[in-house]
């Protein structure tokens, strides 16, 4: 064989063995990364092909499928009482993708996800029946919150501190998953483009300024740190007090409360700002935030199992607006969920168990997948010494306080209002928030709530978390804890 024709012949052999890489490449790595291609309509078919799994709140399915009339879909998600669970749900549609649970559980739900297969399913690549998510959302706390909170634009969460279980997670305004289960790129624009944005999930994903309720966690803190020794000791706080570094006074609500100098107690009673911001310098922000991250704050990973955004409490702050974190304001931020874990941790004797709206997993014939209820976490988050205190004081604010909207007949109920400032200058309507807990004198029944009113229809000097959030509290508290 002449050099000319071994060499043409090395060649060849080196471009037959670079096709069978390409070609393996293609069908082994980039085959897949098609497959898995969002925009790839074969995976849309396959999924709709058949039923969906369901979500399950008390025992009876949330969702369901629906033949369609045409198209090569051949099944549709649908919602019963879409509005009332939106929140929890989410949605799951042929065109604009999935969300919250529907999003969390998708393969699940489809049927792809392997726990479902049995070995002949893995060698076979069969599709298998789809399975359940069974949530802990107890539809009677839902349906008081939803129903509560009716035409205000805010949010509410519910917790049994207990066990973590989340009773009810509630965004208002709402919209129906239904709707947009299918193509209605008219429905979606108008969802979309609302200002009042009912697809974000308030009571998880929007973080605002927590006011008055936060000072809960400052209490905390001056507690657990021994600067005051309990909740009737008498503070250390000039009225007026105005916070190093600045010339502007920390003005209080009400000019006739006895807040100077006034104990956690009468502090929390009459939600005086003056004790809680100089307790808040007096503290200092590194002792603050440490915590508010005890309580969660800060925490980037608190899944339930929908990723809750960020509640924050600040770092690099000067005193003045040190100050001003010690009642929820400045870049202090919180959503329900976070306000109802700082009540479900005083509640629960200083013990945060991790919350979370998912009971189980289960496959097509019931059998358990998971069980989260016996894998939750518990961690001690302050002294019981300094829980009973404080839920000493927040019975206090109940009873003859700034929260007497949220008193129950039959049942000892603690609570915090807050009425947050919004806007330059607070020159737009205040956030009205309440978180509390509440527990049956009859039985061991118990539950933690926060709920935040972001607008509502009441003149701007109605607006107060005692009118606006502690009804609704009150509502979802009393249908926890009846029989």
């Amino acid at each position: 064989m002449n050099k000319t024709i071994r060499r043409t012949a090395v060649f060849s052999l080196l471009l037959v063995l670079a096709l069978l890489v390409r070609a393996t490449w293609v069908q082994f790595y980039d085959g897949k990364a098609l497959a898995d291609d969002k925009k790839n309509r074969r995976n849309a078919i396959e999924q709709y092909a058949n039923p969906l799994g369901n979500i399950i709140v008390a025992g009876d399915a949330i969702t369901g499928s629906a033949q369609t009339k045409n198209g090569d879909l051949k099944y549709k998600r649908t919602y019963t009482n879409g509005s009332l669970y939106a929140a929890v749900t989410g949605y799951s549609s042929q065109v604009y993708g999935a969300t919250q649970l529907e999003g969390i559980y998708q393969d699940l739900l489809d049927g792809t996800d392997t726990q479902l297969k049995n070995p002949l399913d893995a060698l076979t690549n069969k599709r298998a029946d789809p399975g359940d998510v069974v949530t802990t959302i107890d539809p009677d706390v839902q349906k008081a919150a939803y129903q509560a909170l009716g035409g205000n634009k805010g949010a509410a969460v519910a917790i049994d501190p207990k066990t973590g279980k989340i009773l009810a997670v509630v965004s208002t305004p709402s919209y129906d998953p239904t709707e947009i289960s299918t193509s209605n790129d008219s429905v979606w624009e108008k969802l979309r483009k609302n200002s009042d944005k009912p697809l974000v999930n308030r009571a998880l994903r929007q973080p605002l300024p927590p006011g008055s309720t936060f000072k809960l966690v400052v209490a905390a803190a001056a507690l657990e740190d021994g600067l005051y020794s309990d909740v009737d000791e008498k503070t250390k706080s000039p009225l007026p007090y105005t916070p190093p570094g600045t010339t502007r006074v920390l003005p209080n609500e009400s000019k006739s409360a006895p807040c100077e100098n006034a104990t956690i107690r009468v502090a929390l009673q009459y939600s005086c700002n003056n004790v809680f911001g100089k307790m808040a310098v007096d503290l200092g922000q590194d002792k603050l935030r440490a915590m508010a991250e005890k309580f969660g704050f800060n925490d980037k990973t608190q899944d339930v199992p929908v990723r809750a955004y960020t509640s924050v409490y600040p770092s690099g702050m000067d005193k003045a607006f040190t100050a001003l974190t010690g009642i929820g304001q400045y870049d202090v931020t919180a959503t329900p969920l976070q306000m109802a874990m700082v009540s479900a941790a005083i509640a629960n004797g200083g013990e945060l168990v991790s919350p979370h709206m998912v009971s189980q997993t289960s496959d097509a014939d019931g059998n358990v997948l998971k069980n989260y209820d016996d894998n939750t976490s518990t961690k001690r988050i302050i002294d019981s010494h300094t829980a009973e205190q404080l839920q000493s004081a927040m019975q206090t604010v109940v009873e003859d306080g700034t929260g007497t909207n949220a008193q129950i007949s039959g049942a000892t109920v603690g609570g915090k209002t807050g009425t947050a400032q919004h806007g330059e200058n607070n020159s737009k309507t205040p956030y009205a928030w309440f978180t509390s807990y509440a527990k049956s004198d009859s039985s061991n029944k118990e539950v933690a709530v926060a709920v935040m009113v972001e607008q509502s229809d009441a003149a701007r000097s109605e607006v107060s978390g005692n009118g606006l959030a502690a009804p609704v509290a009150k509502a979802m508290m009393q249908a926890a804890l009846k029989d």
